[in-house]
């Protein structure tokens, strides 16, 4: 059994004192690819580092995070084409996205932020790794004015089974994690028991999104096997099936 995490901020400072026992764990449950996006210029150096440190492991991507804005500067995305033109073995434009929950979202410089990113995929030819809260129609409506061809993936799913079909339809594929473990999440734990499974990949977003019975502590990549776990107890379905077939979308879409 073979596992892709497909959304994992390794290179977070929280992992700083025991990253590589993390990534034993990793290793001990089946993990064969670990997808790191980085959030800001100032990251991309380290999540890259990172995926020079553990080539067979860790795979980069570079992206500029929707919540992180004030940090942002109208000069990082020629930064961010500057890395994609330079840097081999990137598989994503990524972390991007809107953010309409946050305070002082500042929506319109999300969006001009969003569609320069989204440009910057079609040009590379690169899928994206999308960050989703209270503006899926935007996103959908963006994606539709600015089509890619790779598609990608909308990293921690929590939109209607209509807003699913809608980015399945645009060749996006959607990831489950942590969220889902709670009892509390019908809606979540309905999408992934009746989504088609070739819609779905596995993630973790470590440090954060800890699983139930986790609260309060880091959340860590050898985690997806639970996620792969209940996803097939939610299907009624072997765990074996769950992970060949989100490997296999994780790998065809991410040209792994």
């Amino acid at each position: 059994m073979s596992l892709i995490d497909t959304h994992c901020h390794l290179d977070f400072p929280e992992f700083d004192s025991w990253r590589e026992q993390a990534i034993a764990a990793a290793r001990e449950v089946g993990i064969e690819t670990i997808i790191v996006p980085g959030v800001t210029v100032e990251h991309f150096e380290r999540v890259l580092s990172l995926s020079r440190e553990y080539p067979d492991l860790i795979k980069p991507a570079l992206g500029l995070h929707p919540c992180f804005m004030a940090q942002h500067q109208e000069c990082d995305t020629d930064s961010l084409e500057q890395y994609l033109q330079a840097t081999s073995g990137v598989v994503a434009v990524g972390e991007i996205g809107l953010d309409f929950f946050i305070q002082d979202a500042q929506p319109e410089r999300q969006i001009d932020l969003f569609r320069l990113q989204l440009l910057l995929a079609q040009r590379h030819d690169l899928p994206v790794l999308l960050h989703v809260r209270k503006a899926h129609d935007e996103v959908l409506k963006q994606l539709r004015r600015i089509p890619l061809k790779r598609g990608g993936i909308v990293h921690a799913f929590s939109g209607s089974q209509q807003q699913a079909r809608q980015y399945a339809e645009l060749g996006f594929r959607l990831g489950f994690g942590g969220a889902m473990t709670y009892d509390r999440a019908t809606k979540l734990r309905r999408l992934a028991s009746e989504l088609p499974l070739e819609w779905l990949v596995l993630e973790t977003d470590a440090p954060d999104m800890p699983l139930e019975g986790f609260r309060g502590q880091p959340n860590f990549p050898a985690q997806v096997a639970r996620v792969a776990a209940l996803m097939a107890e939610l299907r009624q379905c072997e765990m074996d099936l769950i992970s060949c077939v989100t490997s296999q979308t994780a790998k065809s879409l991410l040209r792994l």
